[in-house]
């Protein structure tokens, strides 16, 4: 297992990370962990040399913690990294107060002692910055555990702009930070900008969504082709996380892998970890030109828009989308003969019709609360009124 030296300790950290937001389920209940699939999965990784563990206070409904504490318990605790994070929207106006009793109990359901880095969970604006973390006392609070040895690194991960990025880096010296960053967002969210200042200013890298909630992996067939001729013996998920490993100032990438496929496939893509190439970029600027041609909707399933006061299956019904979009099978009348518009037809609604009729996309309100949270910044409602629109244009 390749790893990278963090500044700070002098002490090498897996350059995977093991992301534990899409872990296997015995249900279609999010909470619903399946501990034995999940227990294997982490097992398999950390006998691979995974060493750094990524939870949250909200990950699988708050049902993460319980797992990685449990799954954790059965290795030395000096031989792992543990890293969680503080939900500032469930701080509030609660300041410090509120954000001592998530900590505790977190540090409960992780059946630990400290946690080795923390992070101020999904940074978004300034304001909201100041109001919880600044002026509420969060931040101070955060900085007294690490005072006393509860919290090791201190960092955040961010979904913001630029401005806002180079404000945090100004405002102090963090440890580490977390940003979303894979060869799609580089130029597509500015992320090479927010790469750019984390090396200016001296603060190493932790990166998610790498392969894009998975939307990396199942790219349109023209691009899966391109990436295929270049390297026949490499999985199309192997081109992203080494494009985010591939960077310097990169201390670890997150995978949130949840299956053992996935598993073995990263685990062997960073062992005997080797950089992309002047020719593997080239080759990739040619696959996102064609996977930007095929017009799907930058979703990582990330569910933060999973509390939709309708109950709106968001994730699922942009997957039936993307899937459809990614494989040019949208039932679109430009492009197709009389024959293929009814098979396209016939296949995107069967897809859509799985979701259920109350949880499809005509039950969109506008409310608006799911744009709020995106960290995509996704205009989830607009996106919405027009696959709506072309279901009822279709049936």
């Amino acid at each position: 297992m390749e790893n990278r030296i963090y500044a700070r300790t002098g002490k090498p950290v897996s350059l995977l990370g093991y992301g534990t937001m899409r872990m296997p389920l015995n249900s279609e209940d999010n909470k619903d962990i399946n501990y034995e699939a999940g227990k294997a999965l982490i097992d398999r990784a950390y006998k691979a040399g995974v060493n750094y563990f990524d939870t949250a206070y909200m990950y699988h409904g708050g049902e993460s913690e319980n797992f990685v504490g449990d799954a954790l318990s059965a290795y030395p605790r000096e031989t792992f990294y543990l890293a969680d994070k503080m939900p500032g929207w469930m701080v509030g106006d609660g300041g410090a107060a509120k954000a001592k009793e998530i900590f505790e109990d977190q540090l409960k359901k992780c059946r630990v002692d400290y946690i080795d880095f923390y992070l101020c969970h999904a940074l978004g604006s300034k304001e909201d910055f100041e109001k919880i973390y600044v002026n509420g006392g969060a931040l101070a609070y955060l900085d007294s555990e690490k005072e006393a040895g509860r919290i090791r690194n201190l960092g955040f991960s961010f979904h913001g702009s630029v401005e806002f990025f180079e404000y945090l880096m100004q405002f102090r010296k963090w440890d580490f930070c977390q940003i979303q960053l894979n060869y799609m967002d580089w130029d597509n969210q500015n992320a090479k900008e927010l790469y750019r200042l984390s090396v200016e200013y001296g603060v190493q890298l932790i990166i998610m969504e790498p392969v894009r909630g998975g939307s990396l992996v199942s790219l349109c067939d023209e691009a899966v082709s391109i990436l295929k001729t270049a390297e026949p013996d490499r999985s199309v998920a192997s081109w992203a996380i080494r494009f985010a490993a591939s960077l310097p100032n990169v201390l670890c990438v997150l995978s949130g892998m949840s299956n053992m496929e996935q598993v073995e496939d990263n685990c062997a893509t960073m062992t005997d970890f080797k950089a992309l190439t002047e020719e593997d970029h080239a080759t990739l600027a040619g696959a996102i030109a064609a996977y930007n041609r095929a017009g799907t909707i930058p979703c990582t399933a990330c569910r933060y828009c999973f509390e939709c006061p309708k109950g709106i299956q968001i994730p699922e019904i942009f997957a039936v989308y993307n899937n459809a979009a990614a494989e040019n099978r949208l039932p679109l009348t430009v492009g197709h003969t009389e024959e293929e518009f009814a098979a396209c037809k016939a296949a995107f609604i069967a897809e859509y019709d799985a979701i259920p009729a109350e949880a499809q996309a005509h039950n969109c309100v506008n409310c608006g609360k799911c744009k709020e949270v995106c960290p995509q910044s996704i205009d989830i409602p607009r996106k919405l009124r027009e696959i709506a629109g072309m279901v009822d244009r279709i049936r």
